[in-house]
């Protein structure tokens, strides 16, 4: 049964990057820096063994209208950098 306090189940949330936690944490701090509300949480509810609280699985959402600005943010071909 899916957890009902998940941001997976959120109306209006996206789902948009999954990794390690100290990543999403960074992907969080430069969306809101966008003006882009993202959110995250871990993937599983308890840590594995082999995990700390950096590495540990973690999603970000973004609200659905914010999703594909996010995507251009960060993962569209910069083609004018080179």
């Amino acid at each position: 049964m899916a957890d009902p306090d998940t941001l997976a189940q959120t109306r209006g949330m996206k789902k948009f990057f999954t990794g390690a936690a100290i990543n999403a944490d960074l992907l969080v701090t430069m969306l809101d820096k966008h003006g882009i509300s993202a959110r995250q949480e871990f993937a599983h509810a308890e840590m594995g063994d082999d995990e700390d609280e950096f590495s540990r699985e973690t999603v970000v959402f973004v609200p659905e209208e914010d999703y594909d600005r996010a995507y251009q943010l960060f993962y569209a071909e910069k083609g004018d950098e080179l």
